[in-house]
């Protein structure tokens, strides 16, 4: 029986800039309700042995119908049961997430909206990771830090920002659908940090590696937000620390992109 724990810090921040905050997440269930929009960190260490998903979600096409659309994301993985086959019902939520964020888009005349996806499923014998888009997901170990997603996004263009090339959001008749997955095994003091680049676009990951390896996790997320603002809060961002805690076994990766 699995004995593992993850001990996290999760925190959603509007920035200096914005006039709405288009970032959701899923942490242990929990999700940015729009109506009361929850700003406090929430910190915490899961029940032993019990499978998580911690998740980030960066809204797209404008202010409101961004901030939709990555609800809708959070609010279709918390409903999501990952307890066996977890690559399946990761590709099976994207699919339904998808369709859903789509058809709230067509019944409301919305020509494009969308969302990225960064979440990891933290499950007793194996960790998951899937993403869409160009939110990221690193993983630190000592002193190391490296981004385990992908990034979807157009490269050598002349934008300062590169386009998307995935999203939650997209037409069956504009592309295909296409997450990229990871999985493995994980051991005692491994740390995930899940972030929007509203933090690595504001943050240098020099900077983020030092707060993430140097701070408690139960305060890394503060911290990494209120850095993100000092630095001009350009864009809302949202922060998800997980650090295993607990005996669990020695680390085995394989990958799929």
């Amino acid at each position: 029986m699995a004995t593992y724990q993850i001990e996290y810090s999760c925190g959603s921040n509007i920035g200096l800039c914005r006039k709405n905050n288009q970032d959701n997440y899923i942490c242990l269930g929990q999700y940015r309700d729009l109506e009361t929009d929850i700003t406090e960190i929430l910190t915490g260490t899961t029940p032993i042995g019990k499978e998580c998903v911690f998740g980030v979600f960066d809204g797209l096409g404008g202010e409101e119908f961004g901030e939709i659309a990555s609800l809708i994301a959070a609010k279709r993985i918390r409903n999501t049961v990952f307890d066996r086959k977890l690559k399946e019902k990761a590709s099976a939520y994207c699919v339904e997430a998808n369709k859903a964020i789509c058809d709230y888009a067509d019944e409301n005349e919305i020509f494009a909206m969308g969302t990225t996806a960064a979440f990891l499923v933290f499950a007793k014998k194996e960790i998951l990771l899937c993403n869409i888009g160009d939110s990221r997901i690193y993983f630190f170990s000592e002193d190391k830090m490296e981004q385990i997603s992908y990034d979807h996004v157009l490269l050598g263009t002349q934008y300062a920002k590169p386009p998307l090339t995935q999203k939650l959001g997209i037409r069956e008749e504009e592309l295909v659908l296409d997450p990229f997955f990871s999985s493995g095994t994980y051991r005692e003091g491994d740390v995930f940090l899940i972030c929007s680049d509203g933090l690595t676009d504001m943050v240098p990951l020099e900077e983020i590696k030092e707060i993430v390896l140097q701070e408690e996790t139960q305060n890394c997320a503060s911290v990494l937000i209120e850095k993100a603002l000092e630095n001009g809060g350009r864009d809302n961002t949202t922060v998800i620390v997980c650090k295993v805690i607990g005996k669990s076994k020695k680390r085995k990766e394989t990958k799929n992109g």
